[in-house]
């Protein structure tokens, strides 16, 4: 007799950490409904990964967003588990940042959030908890020049999910933050890094275990906020 896998969604599917957890989950016996912007891409993940479905959806717009979550619970059940690893960034100087993208990266960076959880937070209580991790960053915890159209869309994503974990964790459903103070370990990063050794960055696929780990951890000890970074890296 074939098990029905529980289901995990994972929103904001790139090559790095989105991918490493979709890996990851699917290893750990889930089925792994997939959202990310770019169709193509997400449809060859899917192609390659057995257990997978795609789901295009841009975050920013919110009712489009919202209608693509209830397709998934849908066509897939609702998820036990859902990683929010969905980022915009934009850098510059505070004079020079466009308003409009810095209302944009709010919308995908914490709103966002609270349209995930406004969608199947109830429903995860109600079928026995599970686990919302969200990821973050550095800029989750401080401000830096430059950062400005980044950082403070990330600190609100970190203080709206720590609201979510008083409300929600003792109803069961475990909300984790998970900082990675790190860069991440993908080609592109590579290029623009050639001079970094190898411990300078964080692998994605151990990103995802670490994410995997602290969405599996029993009742009587859950964390809220995990740091991870390269054990070389200064803090």
């Amino acid at each position: 007799m074939t098990v029905e896998r529980p289901h995990c969604l994972v929103i904001g599917v790139g090559a790095g950490t989105g991918l490493a957890c979709v890996r990851r989950f699917v290893a750990g016996g889930y089925k792994v409904s997939m959202i990310a912007r770019h169709k193509d891409r997400l449809q060859s993940f899917a192609g390659e990964i057995e257990h997978t479905t795609a789901y295009a959806a841009d975050i920013a717009d919110l009712d489009g967003y919202r209608a693509i979550l209830q397709k998934i619970v849908a066509e897939q059940g609702g998820p036990k588990m859902v990683i929010y690893n969905a980022a915009l960034a934009t850098f510059a100087p505070y004079a020079e940042l466009d308003t409009e993208l810095f209302e944009r990266n709010f919308r995908v960076n914490t709103t966002g959030l609270l349209v995930t959880a406004q969608e199947l937070a109830a429903d995860m209580v109600s079928q026995g908890g599970g686990a919302l991790v969200v990821t973050g960053n550095t800029g989750a915890t401080r401000g830096m020049p430059r950062f400005v159209g980044f950082s403070p869309t990330k600190a609100s994503q970190r203080i709206l999910a720590e609201s979510l974990a008083r409300e929600l964790g003792p109803q069961g459903l475990h909300i984790a933050y998970v900082v990675i103070d790190a860069m991440i370990d993908m080609p592109m990063v590579r290029k623009r890094m050639p001079d970094k050794p190898d411990n300078f960055f964080a692998k994605p696929a151990d990103i995802a275990g670490e994410i995997y780990h602290t969405a599996h951890q029993p009742p009587s000890t859950r964390s809220f906020l995990v740091e991870i970074r390269p054990y070389a890296e200064p803090w």
